[in-house]
């Protein structure tokens, strides 16, 4: 017998082959690190790689291919090389982000209400606007402002607060301090691979600004197969769109993707609305060996857009779409690079380190800078009116470093970081001089014209140079095996030295904080957990609230002159959130359910106050609450229908907030007023059919909704105008469809606002009984078409 074995182990061995291929999604072609390959007895197994690669010597007929996210396959070990294409899971509750710890991690393994768009999402939605993917995510609310800007309502009402941190592959997409609410319009819609949204403070891990929520922009990677396509899409609004984008891996070790589009929109349903846009991202990385791996990105984004101006009530109900103005405009260039190396040291130990530059210019001519009172006095013409013009300019180098470790100790990793950035800014305003001309009645304006561009009025004129730093630490540790306790905590310190033309005054202003968070995860098995959390968020003012001149500075007034000065002295805004949640899996994995229950604490809360004409006064308020509940269900009936559905009931208000400390005004305070801009509930809901007699067709339905809110801060009045099926506020239709033809040719159409209600993104006034409410409106039925072709290699 003895004999017989050491002549037959050679035999056997020399029957064994190394079985070689690459793993990678179905729907993006990218390769899928950490997939599974095991023989159907699993004695033995392997792994893929960075590149999606594998390769395991084994003499079995067929293998196992498994991977969290998605469809398990068995695939016939073949001869040659495999390429193994594993379908996304609809229904899995094992999705995996990275937004909620920097680092790959189940979401059920996540203390935080996350959620996460999917390339199949990305894919099925075929969007012209960001702001149609954002608004799927449940708790969120994305506006569209036109022309790809936008307002963001995460836990906060909605609107242009710096409350929210943008992301691009984890790097914020501006420093902290130059908050801009429509920086996503410097991103790539046609770049992105999935879309991660953490609502709730992020501070503990990103820092300052990711208060009511984050936003992460996960970008393409190199496919593992060639691929390329190139499309084009319009509407019937003068949009038009082309577009292109390829990759693969050149060899086994180098893999590239590049995509970019041209936009252009001429002759809108809204007057001065003209815009073009150039978008271009690229990606290459190079695995140096087995476990190290370099990433090279770069994105550049060119955007120069007319921006009309909001609408009074008269032109909004007749739905005249016209504009006061037709001399604004935005221009805005921001390039961005990045390379990142990532060393896997063992099994258990990583570490990141990323280097990164930024190169940002935004000018403007703003509609909503147009400053125009209609009391007739000694000092107030009606028929003059005053704007501006300005350019913002930053620079930015900076560095990341992270190290995670894991140990067996009580199944415990520890990821540690730092951070530092340095970008000199430069920021400057001056007045131009308008005539108004005014409709019969004299109370509100037809037009604007400019009569003198005024470089002699300065209103900002300033130099930073911004310096922040931080360091963090998240430690996690299974007490119990189902029981996870998360602990985390960041500093930040944001120093910089200014030169403030305006008074001639130059020194160092500095902030800085410490932001804990805590959190618990059970896993009640069966696909069902609860999770628990506490976490703090802490956001300095922007520059340009502490350097702009607050309205009425520098006249003397009554005798008492106001310093040019007086806003150095704004306080850093502080959120405490305590937040409790759950999800199940429900009727054999066909219903997925997820609530999410919290409260957020404001201190010293930034907020803007509407003036008679229509200028800005910023203010710290002294407290708020936001509390509310989050939900989301998922459910798969068949093969053929998924059905999403989520949305957010919610209260955001004045705990204690002094608006005058004049006796004669009329209110005091609004301590225990409805915030502006709050809906007490959003929801949005979609049912996508895809037949199995027509493979390659999808069609959807989709409905968004709003609540009414008010318009001003002292609860005078409501924006609840009656919509789709009556509902106040906010009620839309939208339907989707598609036809892909082998993955080859792709045809869509999309109707936005199916039934072509009127409704405003946006509709505000000031807290004075005499304001007038201006609205900013939504866009009536929009049609968008578009054809794509796709090449995929056999590679």
């Amino acid at each position: 017998m003895l004999l017989v074995a050491l002549v037959g182990a050679p035999a056997a061995r020399a029957q064994q082959r190394a079985c070689q291929g690459r793993i990678f999604d179905a729907t993006t072609k990218e390769p899928l690190v950490g997939a599974t390959v095991r023989t159907p007895d699993g004695a033995a197994g392997t792994a893929t790689d960075a590149s999606g690669q594998f390769s395991l010597a084994t003499n079995a007929a067929e293998l196992v291919v498994t991977a969290v996210g998605y469809q398990p396959q068995t695939v016939a070990a073949g001869p040659g090389p495999l390429r193994v294409a594993l379908a996304p899971a609809v229904q899995d509750l094992q999705t995996v982000v990275v937004t909620a710890s920097r680092e790959a991690q189940l979401r059920t393994d996540a203390p935080v209400a996350i959620s996460k768009l999917t390339p199949t999402v990305i894919q099925d939605t075929k969007p012209t606007l960001l702001v149609e993917l954002i608004n799927k995510v449940p708790g969120v609310v994305m506006l569209n402002y036109g022309n790809e800007q936008h307002a963001m309502g995460i836990r906060q009402p909605f609107g242009t607060s710096a409350y929210f941190l943008y992301l691009e592959d984890g790097i914020p997409l501006r420093p902290m301090g130059v908050f801009n609410h429509n920086a996503l319009l410097e991103t790539n819609p046609l770049a992105i691979n999935s879309i991660e949204v953490v609502k709730g403070p992020a501070s503990s891990l990103y820092g300052p600004e990711a208060v009511g929520g984050a936003i992460n922009v996960l970008t393409k990677r190199p496919t593992s197969v060639p691929t390329a396509s190139v499309g084009v899409q319009a509407d019937q609004f003068g949009y038009r769109r082309v577009q292109a984008a390829g990759g693969g891996m050149i060899t086994n070790k180098l893999g590239a993707f590049v995509s970019g589009y041209a936009a252009r929109q001429r002759h809108s349903w809204l007057a001065s609305s003209d815009y073009d846009k150039a978008s271009l991202n690229a990606r290459v990385e190079y695995a140096l060996s087995p476990r190290l791996r370099l990433t090279a990105a770069g994105s550049v984004n060119d955007y120069d857009s007319q921006t009309s101006s909001a609408v009074d009530s008269v032109a909004y109900y007749r739905r005249e779409y016209s504009s006061t103005s037709d001399f604004t405009y935005r221009k805005a260039y921001a390039l961005r690079a990045r390379l990142t190396a990532e060393q896997q040291w063992t099994e258990r130990q990583a570490t990141s380190l990323t280097g990164y530059f930024r190169d940002n210019s935004l000018g403007q001519n703003p509609s909503y800078g147009i400053r125009w009172n209609p009391t007739p006095s000694a000092t107030n013409d009606p028929s003059k009116a005053r704007g501006e013009v300005n350019v913002s300019r930053f620079k930015s180098y900076g560095l990341i470093a992270q190290h995670s470790v894991r140990w067996q100790w009580l199944d415990s990793r520890l990821l540690a970081g730092t951070s530092l950035d340095y970008s000199p800014t430069r920021y400057d305003a001056h007045q131009i001089d308008l005539a108004a001309q005014l409709r019969a009645g004299g109370r509100s304006v037809e037009r604007y014209t400019i009569t003198a561009d005024r470089p002699d009025l300065p209103i900002a004129d300033y130099t930073t140079d911004l310096v922040s730093s931080a360091g963090y630490a998240q430690l996690d540790v299974h007490p119990l095996r189902r029981l996870q306790l998360t602990l985390g905590g960041r500093f930040d310190r944001l120093s910089f030295a200014y030169q403030n033309r305006l008074d001639q005054s130059r020194g160092t202003k500095a902030y800085q904080q410490a932001t804990p968070k805590i959190g618990l995860t059970y896993d009640l098995g069966r696909g069902r957990g609860l999770y628990a959390n506490y976490s703090q968020g802490f956001s300095p003012p922007g520059l340009t609230s502490i350097f702009r001149k607050r309205p009425g500075t520098g006249v003397t007034a009554g005798g008492v002159s106001v310093p040019a000065d007086f806003y150095y002295n704004l306080e850093p805004a502080r959120f405490y959130n305590r937040e409790v949640g759950g999800w199940a899996s429900l009727l054999s994995g066909k219903v997925y359910v997820d609530v999410a229950l919290y409260q957020m604490d404001g201190r010293n809360e930034l907020l803007s106050i509407r003036q008679p004409d229509n200028s800005t006064d910023y203010q710290s308020a002294g407290k708020t609450l936001h509390r509310g509940v989050e939900y989301g269900l998922t459910w798969k009936p068949t093969a053929t229908l998924f059905f999403r559905a989520g949305g957010t009931n919610a209260v955001h208000r004045f705990e204690q907030f002094v608006l005058s400390t004049n006796a004669n005004d009329a209110v005091q305070n609004v301590n225990g007023k409805d915030m502006p801009q709050a809906p007490r509930w959003v929801a949005n809901a979609e049912l996508t059919y895809k037949p199995r007699w027509l493979p390659g067709l999808r069609t959807a339905v989709e409905y968004q909704r709003i609540g009414p809110w008010y318009q001003d801060q002292v609860e005078r009045v409501r924006y609840d105008d009656r919509t789709l099926f009556g509902a106040r506020g906010v009620s839309l239709l939208n339907a989707r469809a598609g036809y892909s033809w082998r993955e080859t040719v792709e045809v869509f159409v999309n109707v936005l606002n199916v039934t072509d209600e009127l409704y405003a993104n946006a509709a505000t006034r000031g807290n004075a009984r005499t304001d007038r409410t201006t609205y900013t409106p939504g866009a009536p039925r929009t049609v968008s078409a578009g054809v794509q072709y796709n090449f995929i290699g056999k590679k």
